[in-house]
């Protein structure tokens, strides 16, 4: 039986002198794995098809249900060629496949995979790719169940006179609640909760300051290494490739 699944190769194994076993996430079916006979050979008709970041339908032939499936045929619907040429843009997207499996692997939601595919054609459109992992990060935080307050004061409950956001507290603190924590920029205060609300999609500009950026990016780091549990490789290889740039 052939079964005919979109997905995007999130990483893969070789097997054996000429294959490969492929991770894929898929829409309906989450994590698999599939065996690439032949995939290593060159003129393989589905190596193009076998690479982390091909996102299409794959052909599965499913008869043998007590092993992997073996892939006979891939139909690229894009294999996000600007990323590839892109070190940067690379290293983020090749984060947000770990990241986005790794939260999969928690909460089963198809959610998270929408996502995952809108923030890459997102990057591969030449959009910040920084600014559009902050987004998915802050969304992946609800499937985490750690989701911080940015509704109203963790402290006190008032959704007015917000004037910074803490992760050791988990979320936003008002004027009268603020001990001693860095007051952040409004800015930054706004848009980490418009982050999390806003549709990917609908996103047609990112007109953003750098130092904005910075405390952004430095509370969703904060906060997912105090309460997420997640310690990723891929996020190590981008920190350390950043402070090179």
């Amino acid at each position: 039986m052939i079964k005919k699944i979109e997905g995007i190769v999130i990483s893969t194994v070789d097997y054996k002198e000429s294959s490969k076993i492929i991770n894929v996430f898929t829409k309906e079916d989450g994590i698999i794995g599939v065996v690439a006979r032949g995939a290593k050979k060159i003129r393989s008709k589905i190596s193009s098809g076998t690479d982390v970041l091909s996102y299409g339908t794959f052909h599965i032939n499913t008869k043998n249900t007590n092993s992997l499936g073996n892939l006979v045929e891939v139909d690229i619907i894009d294999n996000f060629k600007l990323i590839r040429k892109d070190i940067i843009k690379l290293n983020y997207s090749i984060y947000l496949l770990e990241l986005s499996s790794q939260v999969y692997r928690h909460d089963n939601d198809k959610d998270i995979y929408n996502l995952l595919i809108s923030a890459l054609i997102k990057i591969n459109n030449n959009f910040n790719p920084r600014i559009i992992t902050n987004i998915i990060e802050l969304k992946l935080l609800e499937f985490l169940g750690i989701k911080p307050a940015i509704d109203y004061c963790v402290s006190c409950g008032k959704s007015n006179d917000i004037v910074t956001i803490s992760s050791y507290k988990g979320g936003y603190l008002c004027k009268n609640c603020a001990l001693g924590e860095k007051i952040l920029n409004i800015k930054t205060i706004k848009l980490i909760r418009m982050f999390y609300y806003v549709d990917l999609a609908k996103i047609t500009k990112l007109d953003i300051s750098d130092n904005i950026i910075e405390e952004i990016g430095m509370f969703i780091d904060e906060y997912y290494d105090r309460y997420s549990g997640l310690y990723l490789k891929s996020k190590k290889l981008l920190n350390e490739f950043i402070k090179l740039k």
